[in-house]
């Protein structure tokens, strides 16, 4: 058992997935059949469960990661981007917009013209981050044309400032800027990307641990609040290190009240595996139930109790940069229908268990090659690199040939936005050897609707349970089509077929 905020889940209840369904998902990932495989049926039934009501799932739940190096073109974001305007506002009508990642510690804010960064150390390269010697420059013009994109989209942003090779005086002139430009658009400041692993690219590995990463925060924090007393911030934004979240809660309640910064939301990265060359990297394992994600959720909300109970108030945890496979994704895995199922899932799983948004990771194939050492790992699995392709292969929203297009992954994010600003129900769902999922929650309407995820590769679900009615399906025509379909229907049957995605309304 799982508890949350008073919201005690059964995981049975809320992920189903046999052994025997996995090792033939595995199988087939790995010796992808000829033809289409023979399917069979089986019923289960759907009834909604006894017990309180789950979270309130946010209106802005959905949202995308960019790597801050993005600004560096002041155009990108800017409402005169209107294939990316258009995007952002199909995916979903309120999100929130991250800008962060690898390149987010590298970036000088150029006020002036004239301006000229600090000297930095020397640092020899490790394979897999940015060049030691990447600089870029995000300027007033780029920030001014963000707020007017958040404005064309609908969204908010956070907003990821250089604690890597900037200085607690730059920092505290960028963000003054920034939180003026944006206003109401700015949900916080996020100082620091993945600074878990700062030992192995611009610090001493010796000496660097998560007491010197908050002695360094502090100050670039502290910085900022001289200024602007009010700022927000989220921490501590590591790639998924439980260990982390326990010592800065530690040494934030061991500051006076006075003194400690006000933390926006506890955060954390999440990949599903990774690089593209990891045998884990396949469509079976991709869609079978990953306990880490609850034992991420278990510690970060554990650390937000924590601060929740000193400060009187509650404290938002967010997943700010995830995606299926690190290092810019696999082609076959993360730009394919599997990606929409997985994505579909993960969200709604997320906000099962109490987290205030979920951002994958995206953007420019050149800006997330740069925050990779300047090469997508996944190229060198394609059959001809040079063929028009979603880059990175992970990316929500892709850039093909001057194009903005809805990849694989958006779809499954567009599913579970259907249930923003819902309540999640408990629900009593048991598709016994059958791959699938179900999620249900109630609309601000009094609507009570549901999501079934049949994931399985060969075995059809019949929802047996009468009074639910088929209102919108997402399909393709296997796991490994980049086409997929979302869209509302007529039909009244309560099949979810092999391979697809249902949103049923109860009568």
């Amino acid at each position: 058992m799982l508890k949350i905020r008073g919201f005690q889940m059964d995981r049975r209840r809320f992920v189903i997935a046999s052994t025997a369904a996995a090792a033939s998902w595995k199988s087939l990932a790995q010796n992808p059949p000829a033809a289409v495989p023979q399917t069979s049926s089986r019923t289960a039934e759907l009834r909604l469960g006894a017990g309180p009501r789950g979270p309130v799932i946010p209106a802005n739940f959905v949202g995308l990661s960019y790597e801050t190096q993005q600004l560096s073109e002041p155009g990108f974001f800017s409402p005169a981007n209107h294939g990316l305007v258009a995007q952002f506002r199909t995916l979903a009508p309120r999100g929130v917009l991250r800008l962060g990642g690898n390149t987010s510690d590298y970036g000088f804010w150029k006020a002036a013209p004239d301006a000229v960064p600090p000297p930095r150390a020397k640092r020899p390269y490790k394979v897999g981050d940015p060049p030691p010697d990447l600089i870029y420059n995000v300027t007033p013009e780029a920030v001014r044309n963000l707020r007017k994109f958040l404005d064309a989209t609908g969204w908010t942003c956070l907003y990821g400032i250089n604690l890597g090779t900037s200085t607690p005086d730059l920092a505290a002139d960028e963000a003054v800027f920034v939180s003026r430009t944006l206003g109401a658009k700015l949900e916080y400041f996020q100082v620091g990307n993945e600074a878990d692993r700062f030992g192995s690219t611009i610090r001493d590995p010796k000496t660097w641990s998560a007491d010197t990463y908050f002695d360094e925060w502090l100050t670039f924090a502290n910085a900022i609040r001289k200024r602007m007393p009010r700022a927000k911030f989220g921490l501590p934004d590591t790639s998924g290190n439980p260990a982390w979240y326990a010592v800065v809660v530690t040494r934030l309640l061991a500051l006076p009240p006075r003194d400690r910064p006000d933390v926006g939301a506890l955060t954390h990265h999440y990949y599903f595996t990774g690089p593209p060359s990891s045998p884990k990297a396949n469509i079976g394992d991709l869609l079978k139930p990953d306990p880490h994600v609850d034992k991420l959720a278990e510690d970060i909300h554990a650390a937000a109790a924590r601060l929740a109970e000193d400060s009187h108030r509650p404290v938002p945890v967010r997943m700010t940069e995830g995606n299926s496979c690190y290092r810019g994704g696999k082609p076959g895995l993360s730009d394919v229908f599997a990606a929409s199922l997985w994505a579909a899932d993960y969200l709604l799983r997320m906000a099962s268990l109490g987290y205030s948004g979920v951002n994958l990771h995206g953007g420019e194939g050149n800006m997330v090659a740069e925050s990779l050492g300047g090469t997508l790992p996944g190229e060198a699995l394609m059959g001809d690199p040079k063929a028009p392709h979603p880059r990175p292969f992970y990316a929500p929203i892709a850039d093909i040939d001057g194009k903005f297009l809805a990849e694989p992954v958006s779809f499954g994010m567009r599913f579970a936005q259907q249930f923003a600003g819902a309540t999640m129900l408990p629900v009593d769902f048991d598709a016994g050897q059958v791959n699938a999922v179900a999620y249900a929650a109630k609309m601000h309407d009094g609507r009570t609707i549901a999501a079934v995820i049949n994931k399985d590769a060969t075995q059809d679900l019949e929802i047996s349970t009468p009074g639910w009615r088929v209102v919108q399906r997402m399909t393709a025509e296997s796991l490994t089509s980049t086409k997929v379909s979302l869209g509302a229907v007529a039909d009244k049957g309560l099949l979810i077929p092999a391979a697809s995605a249902a949103i049923l309304r109860l009568q």
